[in-house]
Order: C-alpha cells, then structure tokens, then sequence
C-alpha cells in the first residue's frame, strides 16, 4: 500500500522524532522497549511503514472487536490473540514464520509497559522455537529517536541473552520513563 509509506514520510518530516534503524534480516522478532505509551506503537508502525515492510503485532482479542477501531489495527498489523488460556500461539507463530520467505513480528514484551519485576518470556519461547534473530527495538525520548539497533540470536543461556539485551536498553528513556522496568525474566533468576 502506497499509503503508509506516505504517511510515514509525511510524518518525519515535520517531526522532531527521528528514525534509527539497523538493516532487518528477512525473518525477524522485533522487540520494543521501554513501552511506556500508546506512542511506541505509532513510532513501530510509522519506523516500518517508512521502510515499506509489512509487519504483524500481537494485541488482545478485545481491542479487534472494537467497531472502526479494531478494523484499524488490523490494517496496521494487529493480530488478535485470546489471552484467557494457552492456545498454542507460540506454536501458530512458528508455523506462520516457516510458511513465508519474509517475515517480521514486533513484540512488546509484558512487563515493558509498567515498573515490574520480570518480563513475560513469550518473546523468548517464540524467538528460540522460530529461530528468529530478535532485533532490539526502542523508543528513546532522551535522543528523541526510535526504531531498532541490532539483533542477536538466542543461545538458550537466558542470563546471558538478557545480559546482552539489557545493555542495549540501559541508555534507553520511555516517553513516560516512571512506567519502565528494566528487561529481565523470571527463568534467570531459576537457573542461579
């Protein structure tokens, strides 16, 4: 679609934002963080949209049944999933991923948008069971940049990865920096 791109530029170039970004490989997990607004995924959309690349992005199924607002998500990139249970969407995610040449999933992962203890490791289950580089992704009101810088591929060894993607975010300020938490997941601390 024409459109987005136009968008995206129109966007830019009034903005005081700029864009950041590290070349993708054809299979990628982005992730996003600190996610401390709505904002980030505007600045996500906005960041693909500008490099003509279709994206997907996991949302609660609620917000897809909201009338013209759901549809809207959907055009972006939104993928409902039902929260209420496991529904094998690690699985479905991997499937997608191994069906297509060119593939790209932006993850926020729960935990980013408010002061919490651990992450969710969905990002991390999907990313080592897809074999997809995770390209570390952000939004940095102190530089007022956003995009991504780059990807590592997970070894398995959780403390080491997460060492690796904490300090590619220790530099990094959310637009609401009093909602971030620092990346880390509950299976660290299980294999100390």
């Amino acid at each position: 679609m024409r459109i987005r791109p136009l968008i995206a530029r129109t966007y830019m170039k009034f903005s005081r934002w700029t864009l950041s970004a590290e070349p993708l490989p054809e299979k990628v997990m982005v992730i996003g963080a600190p996610h401390t607004s709505n904002w980030d995924g505007v600045f996500m959309a906005l960041a693909f949209w500008s490099i003509n690349r279709e994206f997907t992005f996991l949302v609660k199924d609620s917000v897809v049944k909201v009338p013209v607002f759901g549809r809207f998500v959907k055009w972006i990139g939104g993928r409902a999933i039902d929260r209420s249970g496991a529904h094998g969407v690690v699985g479905q995610i991997v499937e997608q991923s191994n069906a297509v040449d060119e593939f790209t999933i932006v993850l926020t992962p729960k935990g980013t948008r408010s002061p919490r203890d651990y992450w969710k490791s969905g990002f991390y289950r999907i990313a080592t069971d897809a074999h997809l580089p995770v390209q570390l992704g952000f939004v940095d009101k102190k530089t007022m940049t956003f995009g991504w810088g780059h990807n590592i591929t997970l070894t398995g060894d959780v403390r080491a990865d997460m060492e690796v993607i904490r300090e590619f975010y220790a530099d990094k300020v959310g637009v609401n920096p009093e909602m971030a938490s620092v990346p880390r997941l509950r299976a660290e601390d299980e294999e100390a």
